[in-house]
């Protein structure tokens, strides 16, 4: 195989990572849109919460991107056009949680709205590391040579971990995994005690470590008492997140009367 894997529509020469790229976006919120459930949210609140979710991710996508190696960055902040290139996905995750709190707190919006976008995201992500994976060296999201099976040359004549395709496999696991609470949060099952959000809180939780674990094989710089930027904020969000569903959720069962809003 040669990479890129160029794709043909007729006389049209289409990268992988543009059209992948792409389809995660259009695909992923087309599937948002049919799955969400009804909340009693108004349309301008939620035009204001996706904005806020958009201008997250956005922002937290770069700001990660540029903390991976702070002295290269440092010395392109004189060429601007540089530091725009790249972004970093748990970055955009991260930001994206960031910015939608920030919006429901401004527009006074209590309730829980994550549970609606795990599979998208899912979904979004697989799709997109599809593209990362066909694009190969280019992408620079391969991972460090192997000699295990799995190695594949992109096309230099080392064999590296396929690291976007242990993402896919690992996301098409987490989607079976997380399938009983989707069924709970949908009201399908007889159990009680569904806390609301504890769905994409898992998903969360899930992906985070599986990048902290991942990104040991992966030839980026790890500057930080041997991390990288993704590592470091991987740990971060587990933080949050084992405080979230364990702490958290345990003081909501506590309390009397209604639980929480999360």
């Amino acid at each position: 195989m040669e990479f890129p894997v160029y794709l043909y529509l007729g006389s049209w020469r289409i990268h992988p990572h543009v059209l992948f790229e792409s389809l995660a976006y259009f695909i992923g919120f087309r599937v948002y849109l049919w799955t969400r459930r009804p909340s009693g949210m108004t349309k301008l609140m939620s035009l204001q919460i996706l904005a806020g979710i958009i201008a997250g991710a956005a922002i937290g996508s770069k700001l990660l991107f540029w903390l991976e190696d702070p002295a290269a960055t440092w010395e392109q902040l004189r060429q601007f056009h540089l530091l725009w290139g790249g972004k970093t996905i748990v970055g955009g995750l991260l930001g994206g949680l960031i910015g939608v709190e920030l919006t429901k707190r401004w527009v006074g919006w209590k309730h829980s709205t994550g549970d609606d976008f795990v599979y998208p995201l899912m979904l979004g992500l697989g799709l997109g590391r599809i593209g990362c994976f066909l694009t190969g060296l280019d992408d620079h999201t391969y991972g460090t040579p192997t000699t295990w099976f799995t190695g594949v040359d992109f096309g230099d004549g080392v064999y590296r971990h396929p690291t976007q395709l242990y993402e896919i496999l690992f996301l098409i696991v987490l989607a079976l995994l997380l399938i009983p609470l989707y069924r709970q949060s949908r009201g399908r099952s007889t159990r009680e005690g569904y806390v609301s959000g504890r769905m994409f809180q898992w998903f969360m939780a899930g992906y985070l470590l599986f990048r902290l674990v991942i990104d040991w094989i992966k030839p980026t710089p790890h500057p930080y008492l041997g991390l990288n930027n993704i590592q470091l904020a991987c740990i971060a969000g587990l933080i949050y997140y084992a405080w979230l569903i364990g702490g958290r959720n345990r003081l909501r069962r506590s309390l009397p009367g209604p639980h929480l809003p999360s």
